[in-house]
């Protein structure tokens, strides 16, 4: 059966990014994710569902955030193959397919610009230099600023579509969470920081996430977190979110792993990190009891 695929604003997004070129889809060059599906231009956001089999269905839904430094959404192995994960253990998954910043249309000219975002995270750095927030990759780019607000702001409609549609997938409107890959893992902790909604069930954010200064709400959902220690750009970043949580005194989960580098999803390595997404699994189990 053909998922299902929702447009979150079919009377058109409320802030656009500006000019965008068509969308495109491609396969990832080079590193972890090469061979992989993955997307770039998105401009008119969805959600694809995934349901589980009818006798294993739980009631709880999950939106899925890939990430791809809000350029890219890596579809593949931080979206679908992880649907397909939580939809064989009873979850309603969602796939958010999100809004990004313009990319080159020529595909020469794009791949040298994602050439040049896999060295930087891969460049070797001194733990003592590791950046504490996103900011000191960005720059505080304006135009990654924007993409990282629109991306929020889908996020919050993704979660208000599923509420509102819970009945048409057996869910309890209360027991929907979010998982969210790099960018999007700063997608779906923005969204627990300001849902400006009821909280949700659970937030997990892998490789990615902060803060940033602003207050851990009171009801802020149970936090699940994973970073590899070699992936030198954001382990510090992700070292901080838990902090910031287990200071709120709100539940909060993190492990660190030697080795595995940035952006391994549902890709099997022989690395240690192949174990995040059992411990995961364990981490839900436990929150169910």
């Amino acid at each position: 059966m053909d998922e299902e695929v929702i447009k979150l604003w079919p009377e058109g997004v409320p802030s656009p990014l500006g000019d965008m070129p068509p969308e495109a889809d491609f396969t990832g060059p080079s590193g972890t994710s090469i061979g992989t599906a993955m997307k770039r231009n998105i401009s008119d956001p969805t959600l694809t569902v995934f349901l589980p089999e009818p006798d294993k269905r739980n009631g709880r839904g999950v939106i899925i955030c890939p990430g791809g430094g809000w350029r890219i959404v890596a579809w593949q192995h931080e979206g679908v193959d992880v649907a397909r994960w939580f939809a064989a253990r009873g979850y309603t998954a969602f796939v958010l397919r999100y809004r990004v910043m313009a990319t080159p249309a020529d595909e020469a000219e794009f791949l040298a610009v994602i050439s040049r975002m896999s060295s930087t995270l891969a460049a070797p750095l001194p733990a003592a230099k590791a950046p504490r927030s996103i900011r000191e990759l960005t720059n505080n780019d304006p135009v990654q600023v924007a993409a990282r607000a629109a991306g929020a702001e889908d996020g919050r409609r993704a979660v208000e579509l599923v509420r509102a549609r819970a009945g048409d997938w057996k869910l309890k409107p209360e027991a929907i969470g979010m998982i969210g890959f790099s960018a999007g893992a700063f997608l779906v902790t923005d969204v627990a920081l300001e849902p400006r909604a009821a909280p949700l069930a659970f937030l997990a954010a892998i490789y990615g996430g902060e803060v940033g200064g602003r207050t851990v709400p009171a009801d802020a959902p149970p936090l699940f977190t994973t970073i590899a220690h070699d992936d030198r750009r954001l382990f510090r970043v992700v070292e901080g979110l838990y902090t910031d949580w287990s200071n709120a005194d709100r539940p909060a989960a993190l492990h660190v792993f030697s080795r595995g580098g940035h952006g391994f999803g549902m890709v099997r390595q022989g690395a240690p990190t192949d174990r995040w997404i059992d411990l995961l699994g364990d981490w839900l189990d436990d929150l169910e009891r």
